[in-house]
């Protein structure tokens, strides 16, 4: 009887690193620059964090830590109410 080994195709069984050179942000934006408040009247701030369509990017999108997705989804909903911000597109 013959044994034959299967070869991997020329390729190393290495794990490849996922680090492509850029450093992943430890605080989201609000808590960088120390807000307490998230303005629902600063719309070109809130406009960022939403859609073309106008819905609300996750908290993984967006960057935000719990908090303040929280206190930035009450300011959307407050500038919405106010006429600010549309509700749909």
């Amino acid at each position: 009887m013959r044994t034959t080994q299967k070869s991997s195709g020329g390729r190393d069984n290495k794990k490849r690193s996922s680090f492509s050179g850029t450093r992943e942000q430890t605080q989201c934006r609000f808590c960088r620059s120390k807000e307490k408040y998230v303005d629902y009247k600063d719309i070109d701030t809130l406009q960022r964090l939403l859609t073309h369509r106008g819905k609300i990017y996750s908290r993984k999108r967006s960057g935000n830590c719990a908090s303040c997705q929280r206190k930035v989804q009450k300011a959307i909903k407050r500038a919405r109410y106010m006429s600010l911000l549309v509700y749909t597109v």
